[in-house]
């Protein structure tokens, strides 16, 4: 089964470049009102999700909380404790799910992988929700017969 269908294209995610600054990764959160982003490198490869805690940690544990001083910390120097790995176009669909139970989105590459986007788990629950609702409405049209 294609997945396409489901994907929210990059040129439709926010996402930031490896080699960016904790304050423009925290801008863009904050612009955007994530609680994760994707990370790539100026390739266009998918290299990691970043989220807000990996980010929080970053500034208690290594800059003393001084967010000052952590301001200029590059993303590919922050440690993630998330380990989304990004998936080919090609996935089956319940392997996307699968993953989607614990991550908000999951990447998508394509064969060269180079990152394309995100299939969300509100896209995926919104696929299933109208699923349901056309099994629904076959069965309410199959008593009225």
């Amino acid at each position: 089964m294609n997945v396409l269908f489901l994907l929210t294209p990059k040129s439709d995610v926010a996402y930031v470049y490896s080699d960016n600054t904790l304050r423009q990764v925290l801008e863009k959160m904050e612009h955007h009102r994530y609680t994760a982003i994707p990370v790539i490198n100026r390739d266009g490869n998918y290299v990691a999700t970043l989220t807000e805690g990996d980010l929080l940690w970053l500034i208690k544990n290594r800059y003393g909380l001084d967010f000052t001083a952590a301001e200029q910390a590059r993303v590919e120097d922050i440690p993630h404790h998330s380990n989304n790995q990004p998936l080919p176009v090609s996935t089956d669909l319940n392997d996307i799910v699968q993953l989607a139970l614990n991550q908000n989105f999951v990447p998508l590459v394509d064969d060269r992988g180079i990152f394309i986007g995100i299939i969300t788990r509100k896209n995926i629950i919104s696929y299933f929700q109208q699923q349901f609702s056309a099994l629904q409405a076959e069965a309410e049209a199959g008593k009225e017969e």
